[in-house]
């Protein structure tokens, strides 16, 4: 079979790998992590950092987006946030006696949901329209918005009074959900010099435009997958849906941005066509925040981790020719 015409080229892995570079003078030891936030804006998809306070979650998120020569806007998560503040608000015009739009933060390219599990859940719902369908309906009328999108949120799993957790309808809308961990010996002495006289973030600047992104994008589109590496990530779902420990498995969905992911995984080693290894270098990312483990299992120290590596080594590897 044949790949399509759209591939990825040597200027795709030099944008890639500017963009990872770029923020890696922010984010200091944590290169494999940022390399997937990069393969989930490529494969058009949101991202959750999941970690506890002070590890670079939201230094990450604004890197990333000011490493991009697109629009961004960062959103202060808090138990008083209405819906209207992310997507806006009709306001009557008396000169004119119209309803004037004025659009909220969610029409940028990159949104920053910072602290998203402190808003209540009817905020958090108003993201759910924007993140699968890249449009927002205010008062009966739909706006589209720009390409470029992706959602990049953070949330803190340790500290839970004032928080409304994330239900797994919105969990799933996430590609990715990565953890930063606390950096190195070596990375944290870097970060104590990086930030000593001046603020990295500050001089951080654009490495790519808007136009070379949706090119990426388009290039990741074109990644080719084989018949037997889509019958791997079939018998994948059908495995975590049958797993013992398991009350919730991997949803069409999520087979669906298992395949992105690994399209875009594929593009940033240089490659046209993917591999049972680009899956599993996203799968963990992809799929421990959507399966759910049954009580008994976890009280048997079944973990998201371990589930899903007993259920890539219950499935034999697809020969991909």
């Amino acid at each position: 079979m044949t790949a399509t015409t759209t591939t990825p080229t040597p200027t795709f892995a030099s944008l890639f790998g500017a963009i990872v570079d770029n923020v890696s003078t922010v984010i200091h030891g944590k290169v494999p992590e940022i390399q997937l936030a990069v393969v989930c804006l490529l494969a058009e998809g949101h991202l959750l950092i999941e970690d506890v306070p002070g590890v670079g979650k939201t230094s990450l998120a604004k890197a990333l987006a000011t490493s991009l020569e697109c629009t961004w806007k960062r959103v202060q998560f808090t138990p008083d946030l209405l819906p209207t503040d992310l997507v806006g608000v009709s306001i009557y015009q008396r000169s004119t006696e119209t309803f004037d739009f004025r659009p909220g933060p969610m029409f940028a390219n990159i949104v920053l949901a910072d602290e998203i599990n402190r808003a209540s859940p009817k905020t958090q719902s108003a993201l759910l329209e924007a993140m699968e369908e890249r449009q927002v309906s205010v008062e009966g009328r739909t706006h589209p918005l720009s390409p470029p999108f992706m959602v990049i949120a953070t949330q803190n799993p340790v500290e839970q009074e004032g928080t409304y957790r994330l239900p797994e309808s919105q969990l799933d809308r996430f590609l990715l959900r990565l953890s930063l961990g606390y950096p190195g010996r070596d990375a944290e002495l870097s970060i104590l010099d990086a930030h000593g006289a001046t603020e990295a973030l500050l001089e951080l600047r654009p490495v790519v435009t808007t136009a070379e992104v949706l090119a990426m994008i388009d290039a990741v589109r074109g990644v080719h997958l084989a018949d037997p590496l889509k019958a791997y990530l079939v018998d994948l779902a059908e495995a975590s849906r049958r797993h013992a420990g398991i009350t919730l498995g991997m949803s069409p969905r999520a087979t669906l941005q298992l395949s992105r992911a690994t399209r875009a995984q594929a593009a940033s080693n240089g490659r046209q066509y993917a591999t049972p290894d680009d899956v599993k270098a996203v799968a963990y990312a992809v799929l421990c925040h959507r399966l759910v483990i049954r009580a008994d299992a976890a009280a048997r120290g079944l973990t998201a981790q371990r589930a899903v590596a007993e259920i890539l080594a219950s499935v034999p590897v697809a020969r991909v020719s």
